[in-house]
């Protein structure tokens, strides 16, 4: 055993050096600047701690889409889940979901006009608590297919009575079709979701690639996972593929995990529904089958809006560009609230309220530092 710990492979220095260097060599054949998109908060949280964006070509400009779920669950499913609390149901979700504003508040503040919303770390612990209270508990589902995958496995494992779910779950895939529609974003290229992939396979975004003509690249969440596809990626794009390659083999394959696919589809069906700022998704929104009614939180209660206070959009809300950040056509340092009044203990839009939010994460980790020309920065991207 080496007695120093494990070596972190995928942080090699060497390597990222290395990969940085035949990045900047593909780019300079390149004589446009040229815009990527990734799909993943998780991959944001990596390009931001490590400072991967300082040591990009310069003509290489790589944006992040609506890869957080808390940010695009729409106001409405807010809502939902507020008035459900309001009227006297114990609501579980997880923690990030708290204090995303619906149209007349949070969870937060249904929970401090006397609701019991309870944080939890995973919908089986939701099940927990609907077993040891015997309460009617709803488990507000948000996330992309890999959290649906096991809202469908805990669904499928006869949970009890007194447990239903208000599913707000989203479908990337169809997201990726309206973003690489959009003309303001001129994305030529996509990173994707190493985990999300590890469920549904890469094979998912062949018939995207082709019918889009441009490449989609798999990652993995290091260092050296995200720089590998991004070289793998700008060769694709200078040589004109528009194919689709998985560089994330050690836990993707091309049709994916089969038997989590079969429960996924089983419990849910696609939708179509309204990302968060962003547009009407068709086949967006991942809701239960009708014959899962019996523990749809929708067909099981009535939802009163009524319950709700009627609340008037702040004119900070209304200044709030959240949307045009998660399309890609504008970063966090565009809109004048960023950093001043929207905080992450003040927030005032969706990003900056979630972990895996591109606000938050510009805010927690100085935004873009350039290390080469930033004595003071430490080399995982923040200020000294």
């Amino acid at each position: 055993m080496n007695p120093s710990g494990p070596r972190l492979e995928f942080r090699d220095p060497v390597r990222a050096h290395g990969l940085v260097a035949a990045l900047q060599q593909t780019m300079d054949g390149i004589d446009r600047t040229v815009t990527v998109m990734h799909v993943c908060g998780s991959h944001e949280q990596a390009i931001a701690r490590f400072g991967l964006r300082a040591s990009l070509p310069a003509n290489l400009n790589l944006v992040m889409g609506p890869g957080c779920p808390v940010c695009i669950t729409d106001m409405p499913e807010i809502d939902e889940a507020c008035a459900l609390a309001l009227q006297g149901v114990r609501i579980a979700t997880y923690g990030d979901m708290m204090r995303v504003p619906g149209t007349a508040g949070s969870l937060a503040d249904a929970q401090a006009a006397g609701g019991t919303v309870d944080v939890v770390y995973s919908v089986a612990q939701a099940v927990e608590i609907a077993r040891a209270s015997g309460e009617e508990v709803v488990f507000f589902a948000t996330g992309f297919e890999t959290t649906a995958v096991a809202t469908a496995a805990v669904l499928l494992a006869n949970p009890p009575r007194n447990f239903s779910v208000l599913s707000a779950h989203k479908y990337i895939p169809p997201a990726m079709e309206i973003v690489a529609g959009m003309p303001a974003t001129r994305v030529e290229g996509f990173v994707a979701a190493g985990h999300a992939a590890t469920i549904t396979g890469y094979g998912i975004f062949e018939p995207f690639a082709a019918r889009h003509r441009v490449p989609v690249v798999v990652a993995g969440f290091e260092p050296l996972d995200i720089l590998a596809a991004l070289v793998r990626l700008a060769e694709l794009v200078r040589d004109r593929q528009p194919v689709v390659v998985n560089m994330f083999p050690r836990c993707v394959t091309r049709d994916g995990n089969r038997n989590a696919l079969a429960q996924l589809w089983r419990v849910f069906e696609v939708v179509g529904g309204r990302w968060r700022g962003i547009a009407d998704i068709p086949d967006g929104n991942l809701r239960l089958r009708p014959e899962w009614a019996h523990l749809d939180a929708r067909r099981r209660f009535t939802i009163a809006s009524s319950a709700l206070p009627t609340r008037t959009p702040s004119a900070l809300a209304q200044q709030c560009i959240c949307g045009t950040i998660m399309a890609g056509i504008a970063a966090p340092t565009d809109c004048p609230l960023f950093g001043h009044q929207c905080l992450p203990d003040t927030p005032v839009g969706a990003c900056m309220v979630s972990s895996e939010g591109t606000c938050r994460i510009w805010h927690q980790y100085a935004g873009l530092p350039d290390l080469r020309q930033c004595p003071t920065c430490s080399t995982a991207g923040r200020p000294s």
